[in-house]
């Protein structure tokens, strides 16, 4: 039998593969799912037994979610990346951590296959495939969903006709929850018109009064919250907590896919939002103009390739490096009021604040310089147009 890696969440679509895959084609199925923050230990004891019963051969789940921060998420913040100026990339950033870890683990059984549940009409093939295809070529791609251009009918049909019954009707809305945020879709982002309801997303408002926050970053990285210091991965998932029970986090994401086409997602990531824009804040004081230019930049270029599934370019580590390293100064706190739904940025106290009183105070009295010298350099400074205006006379 060939041994052939299945790419495995327990889902519908992966579920009529390992099934497909072991009984119709004779492969030795090795199901294997990558945790990048959104199986609790009993999911993953469930997506186990439902693997062995569906014909798989062996099961592997992989804990990925440090690995998920390492590589990924830390530079997301580094960036303050939000694609379209809305998303911080939840789910797309993880398949590429979970497309990495599923080929090493094809190299270490040894298989010649490796297949994904991902449809014809979605960003995941591209994702999955690209890294597969770089890492090992060797190895073929196996996309029976795809291939086959099956409805969700046609693989409950397959499923109960060999004795797999579970609750296979479609949720009404399907939710794909991360470390970094969990996304939402439904009837309502199939349009262009219409908003999810409150009861679609998986966290509801708890939470009426006001709540003040202190969040501390030591060279760019969440080291604690109020004070407490942890590691950035429980500060990431105690701040998911924190704002889920005020609602925080909640919108809708329009952008162009990578096959062309427009799609739309809702998502709820009160930890990454409120991370980034208190990051991004402390930038603001601790960064000159032309770090913060150059970063805004090289931040959406590093999130638009990182979304297409170009993370193994060599450009991407060099971005990396560009990134981390204007983090040195980036240390501080950052306070901030949490509401109903929304929450406020109050401001930031650190050591690297450029916005130093020695130097003058915005707006009020000047000290490190005369009238005269003010006077001066702005002459100076009027200099290329008043050259531009007495050489061209005629105006539009």
């Amino acid at each position: 039998m060939s041994k052939l890696v299945l790419a495995y969440s327990g889902g519908l679509d992966t579920s009529y593969c390992a099934k497909y895959l072991s009984k119709e084609k004779g492969y030795e199925v090795h199901a294997v799912s990558v945790n990048t923050g959104g199986f609790s230990p009993a999911e993953i004891q469930d997506i186990e037994e439902k693997a062995l019963k569906l014909g798989a051969a062996s099961y592997t789940s992989i804990n990925a979610v440090q690995t998920f921060y390492d590589k990924v998420v830390k530079y997301l913040v580094f960036g303050n990346v939000l694609r379209n100026n809305t998303y911080p990339l939840s789910v797309s950033a993880e398949r590429i951590v979970q497309a990495i870890e599923i080929v090493k683990h094809a190299k270490e059984l040894g298989a010649g296959f490796i297949a994904h549940g991902s449809t014809g009409a979605g960003n995941d093939q591209v994702r999955f495939d690209m890294i597969f295809q770089i890492l090992a070529p060797e190895i073929r791609i196996i996309t029976p969903i795809r291939d086959e251009q099956l409805s969700r009918e046609k693989e409950i049909s397959y499923l109960q006709a060999n004795g797999i019954d579970y609750p296979w009707e479609k949720a009404k809305y399907s939710i794909n929850k991360g470390l970094w945020g969990t996304s939402v879709g439904g009837d309502e982002t199939l349009s262009s018109h219409l908003p999810l309801p409150s009861s679609a997303y998986p966290s509801q408002l708890k939470e009426s009064s006001v709540r003040d926050l202190t969040l501390t970053f030591e060279q760019g990285e969440l080291v604690a919250i109020d004070g407490k210091k942890a590691l950035p991965v429980d500060n990431i998932n105690k701040l998911n907590a924190i704002g889920a029970a005020f609602a925080i986090g909640r919108d809708i994401h329009v952008g162009d896919t990578i096959i062309g086409i427009k799609g739309r997602v809702g998502f709820e990531a009160p930890g990454s939002l409120m991370i980034i824009k208190a990051h991004h804040l402390l930038e603001k004081h601790t960064l000159s103009k032309w770090q913060q230019y150059q970063k805004e930049q090289l931040g959406n270029f590093y999130g638009m390739l990182l979304h297409e599934g170009n993370y193994l370019d060599e450009v991407m580590r060099n971005i990396e490096a560009f990134l981390a390293d204007t983090q040195k100064h980036v240390s501080g706190d950052v306070f901030l009021s949490l509401h109903p739904y929304r929450f406020e940025l109050n401001g930031v106290s650190s050591k690297h604040d450029l916005m130093n009183a020695s130097f003058g105070k915005y707006g009020e009295m000047n000290k490190g310089w005369t009238a005269e010298e003010a006077k001066g350099f702005i002459k100076l400074l009027a200099n290329p147009g008043k050259i531009a205006n007495f050489v061209n006379q005629e105006h539009d």
